[in-house]
């Protein structure tokens, strides 16, 4: 009896295991999607309301998806420390600073980067292209990492639960 109960546990704990890998490659696709909204939001307070970058920062944390919110929040942050910091630096250090809290990849981040640098360098309309831009090579990251994810996901399911049972067939 104690070592059906033992397989049991075995099998669910390695079970486990493998969703939350799953989970961890099913976040990446939801985190772009979520920036690239995120940044439609920045676009409207920059470009069609003429907010002060502070608080269009602060305004677009208020609005989007809680999973990428403190990105904005953090550039909100360093900006009010008036540190003599532009836009682009501050938008950096939020990135650095909130990267690895995220399932995002390193190509994701110098897409980050590649954006800040031309953050609040130039006027409305040259700051919509650079914002579309990026939402765009947002989009297209989503759509690949949709695609892997589909697959490493389903596969790490199947790998945990098979695991468990092979380890349950080596050890009983």
């Amino acid at each position: 009896m104690i070592k059906i109960i033992g397989a049991c546990l075995t099998v669910a704990a390695c079970s486990n295991i493998g969703l939350t890998w799953a989970r961890v490659f099913e976040k990446r696709p939801q985190q772009l999607t979520a920036l690239e909204g995120a940044l439609q939001l920045l676009e409207t307070e920059i470009i069609y309301a003429a907010t002060p970058m502070s608080e269009a920062m602060k305004q677009v944390a208020a609005g989007c998806d809680s999973a990428v919110a403190g990105l904005f929040r953090y550039t909100e942050a360093e900006l009010r420390k008036m540190e003599g910091v532009t836009a682009g630096e501050a938008w950096n250090r939020a990135v650095e600073k909130f990267f690895p809290e995220t399932a995002l990849n390193g190509q994701d981040l110098q897409t980050l980067k590649r954006f800040g640098a031309s953050l609040g360098t130039s006027d409305r309309e040259d700051q919509a292209k650079h914002l579309e831009l990026v939402k765009s090579q947002l989009k297209l990251a989503a759509a690949q990492a949709e695609s892997v994810s589909r697959k490493s996901a389903t596969v790490y399911r199947y790998l945990g639960f098979l695991g468990g049972l092979l380890l349950v067939l080596v050890l009983y």
